[in-house]
């Protein structure tokens, strides 16, 4: 009865089945970048006492809090790439990757612009953090930008995650080395061993994160040839062939070709005796 009962009730409706369709469809990415985003800019703008300043009220006038106003940048540049995002996977009719590259591609571009001025007035322990985020950031928009020629390309979707991962990483560790450290002391800029072990660290954040996304791999590829029977036995499908009838550019060619061929079986009759 049990078992009939299973059969002729199934646990998911027809409804619950579109519900979850629907559910899986939504941009989570985007939505966490939007909500992120959103968060880090209005504690960036409640921060300060006074309020985000553009101008002092002096005279002649100067730029208040360059730094804020970077952060503050760069948080607006994350929102509005997960609002890119939404929009291409659930509100236009077809997504659009193209304007998902581009537009990450343009936010890394400005996020470098903003990390190499933000850098300038830094020095010791600070100066080589930003450096070393720097480098990251750059190496991800070149990879960004070699995919927007080559979009499908399996190892530049690697390294792109992988830059992505470390600099995420990298961030909360700026974030510890200058604002909260471990140990309760501030780091010591005049300390050569301080900024070794800034790079030590960085060192160990590749390595982490490379075995990371290697266990990633290593644990789905152990479960796709273990516990997916029916991937193996379909196989991939492939994508049907059609014949392209020649044109005439071809056609030219051909001709061109065979009197060639002519001109010159002509030629060697004529030079042999």
């Amino acid at each position: 009865m049990i078992l009939k009962g299973c059969v002729l009730y199934p646990l998911c409706s027809p409804r619950n089945k579109q519900r979850c369709s629907r559910l899986w469809k939504i941009a989570y990415g985007g939505l966490l970048k939007i909500v992120t985003g959103s968060l880090l800019t209005f504690y960036v703008v409640l921060c300060l006492d006074g309020g985000m300043v553009l101008m002092s009220k002096q005279v002649p006038s100067r730029f208040m809090y360059p730094k804020e106003w970077q952060h503050l940048t760069m948080f607006i540049l994350l929102t509005l790439n997960g609002c890119v995002d939404f929009m291409s996977k659930n509100v236009l009719p077809q997504r659009c990757v193209g304007l998902e590259k581009g537009t990450l591609v343009l936010i890394i571009y400005q996020l470098l612009l903003l990390m190499v001025s933000h850098a300038k007035g830094s020095e010791g322990v600070e100066l080589h953090v930003h450096s070393l985020l720097i480098l990251v950031v750059f190496l991800l928009l070149l990879v960004l930008t070699a995919q927007l020629w080559a979009p499908n390309m399996c190892h530049l979707q690697l390294m792109e995650t992988f830059l992505m991962l470390m600099m995420g990483s990298w961030l909360m560790q700026a974030g510890f080395i200058l604002y909260r450290p471990v140990s309760g002391y501030p780091w010591q800029d005049d300390d050569i061993s301080d900024i070794m072990f800034v790079t030590t660290f960085f060192c160990w954040h590749v390595m982490i994160d490379a075995s990371f996304l290697l266990g990633i791999y290593g644990f789905s590829s152990f479960w796709y040839h273990c516990y997916s029977p029916s991937l193996k036995l379909t196989g991939p499908k492939e994508a049907p062939y059609y014949a392209s009838t020649p044109g005439p550019l071809y056609k030219l060619l051909q001709e061109v070709e065979q009197s060639e061929k002519e001109d010159q079986a002509l030629l060697f009759s004529k030079s042999s005796p």
